[in-house]
């Protein structure tokens, strides 16, 4: 089973590993769209005034910009997995993982970049900034890699199960074309958002650690705070 999953803007400063290249990648025939964008990103913050990257970056501290604006290819990476560090991140908790379960989410887990496009856990990114939504100039990169990747991710995903754990933004960098499972969080008759993000968290360490193979065996394991 392939899990597809959402970035989050708060990421961990601690790269070490080598700058990216084609081998960084999941797709690798694919690399030069994804430097294309970078390109186009980095020319932007290197001649943007201060409103638009406080949108970009979706910051408001004038101190806090200059430390977003890197040459991202020669940046040192690590894997997309710890780089990542929001709500959801904090409640798959990785690292307290035992070994095969994080093997399970490195091989299984498709994590959709605002920058980079699709990355699979196991891929690696360097520290970057790029508000959800964000636009260089009239450039769309949800729309640019939806373009460009679609193709290459129905291809790699048509013999497998497929749990779209994504927030509904991502439908715009791809839209699955099989049949795929989802959840939606629902706490006194109405859809949360902000929780979803923890529940979604839950849900991967719990599809890593039963190793699962399709949505019922995550049905049969469902935590007691999570019911049908």
């Amino acid at each position: 089973m392939k899990i597809l999953f959402s970035p989050s803007e708060s990421k961990n400063d601690t790269c070490k590993e080598k700058p990216i290249d084609k081998s960084s990648f999941i797709f690798e025939n694919l690399f030069d769209f994804r430097m294309q964008a970078v390109k186009k990103y980095e020319e932007y913050i290197n001649n943007a005034d201060l409103k638009a990257l406080q949108e970009l970056f979706g910051i408001k501290n004038e101190n806090e910009i200059s430390n977003f604006q890197r040459d991202l290819k020669n940046s040192p990476t690590q894997q997309a997995i710890t780089l990542y560090s929001g709500v959801s991140y904090e409640y798959l908790n990785f690292d307290i993982l035992d070994k095969e379960s994080q093997k399970y989410i490195l091989e299984n887990t498709l994590i959709f970049s605002n920058l980079f496009g699709v990355v699979k856990a196991s891929d690696h990114l360097p520290f970057y900034k790029f508000k959800q939504g964000a636009k260089i100039n009239n450039f769309a990169l949800e729309k640019f890699y939806k373009e460009h990747f679609s193709k290459a991710l129905d291809e790699y995903l048509k013999n497998e199960e497929l749990l779209d754990l994504r927030a509904g933004f991502y439908d715009k960098f791809y839209t699955p074309k099989r049949k795929f499972s989802t959840y939606k969080f629902i706490k006194k008759g109405k859809v949360v958002s902000h929780f979803a993000k923890a529940y979604r968290g839950i849900l991967l360490a719990l599809c890593a650690r039963i190793k699962a193979k399709n949505n019922a065996e995550i049905l049969n394991h469902l935590p007691s705070n999570l019911s049908l």
